[in-house]
């Protein structure tokens, strides 16, 4: 498989898992309330949970090439580690490929 072939795969499951969360984040409607989110890393078996405010969440969602995933789950050669939250890490797409497809598929976006 190629480098951008991976990339858009990776790139593709995470869109499908910050998808779900966007979902769960419109039940919440209290900013302080806590989120039980899923792991929104590449590895589309990840079963794992992640929990952050609202205000924290809506942070995150703020730039469409940022996704949280577990402390471990992060991508080198795809992302970068930009922030460390209690059981997560915040990670930014590269520019290229990871980066655009992040971008095309943001649910907040639109078409």
């Amino acid at each position: 498989m190629t480098d951008d072939a991976r990339a858009a795969r990776i790139g593709l499951n995470e869109a499908v898992f910050r998808e779900l969360n966007e979902q769960i984040e419109q039940l919440v409607s209290e900013p302080a309330r806590e989120l039980k989110l899923v792991c929104e890393c590449g590895d589309p078996d990840c079963r794992k949970r992640i929990r952050m405010t609202l205000t924290e969440y809506e942070n995150l969602r703020s730039d469409p090439r940022r996704f949280a995933v577990v402390p471990g789950h992060q991508l080198p050669e795809v992302e970068d580690v930009v922030e460390s939250g209690g059981d997560y890490v915040v990670v930014q797409k590269h520019d290229g490929t990871p980066a655009s497809i992040a971008r095309r598929t943001d649910p907040r976006l639109g078409d």
